[in-house]
């Protein structure tokens, strides 16, 4: 029995002597990171379409009527400018004259009339409402 007492006291003594250390550190919490974002199922936009040249401020349907007009010009000898005139000015009123020249150049090559025939004439047109494009102004190709 006393062999046993010996090792009780050995052991309590180891105990507090433990349980008495003036310096124990605390222990530094695992580091978790988070877990990493789930893949982007998303679709990217994507890229616009490429334009196709310059376009037509207003409504070209609101110019069908002054290149209807125009394509019957190409028939009457001179005189029937009027016509024209005053069925494009006040569509083409308002807007600058470069553009009011595309604007005409869109509807003829819309509407399959001839071009070369009727921009000369739609040049003078465009002059007769007081539109300011250069002499040698061609219709862009599309």
């Amino acid at each position: 029995m006393g062999k046993l007492f010996l090792a009780l006291l050995v052991f309590l003594a180891l105990f507090y002597s433990v349980l008495s250390c003036p310096y124990c550190p605390t222990p530094v919490p695992p580091i978790v990171l988070p877990p990493p974002p789930p893949p982007s199922t998303l679709v990217p936009c994507p890229p616009p379409p490429p334009r196709r040249g310059p376009t037509c401020p207003i409504n070209t349907l609101k110019l069908d009527a002054c290149v209807n007009i125009l394509g019957g010009l190409v028939n009457i000898v001179i005189g029937g400018e009027g016509q024209a005139t005053d069925a494009c000015c006040p569509v083409l009123e308002g807007v600058a004259d470069l553009d009011a020249a595309l604007c005409l150049c869109t509807c003829i090559k819309a509407n399959l009339l001839n071009i070369n025939i009727l921009l000369p004439i739609a040049i003078e047109v465009l002059l007769d409402c007081g539109k300011h494009i250069p002499s040698d102004y061609q219709c862009p190709g599309y």
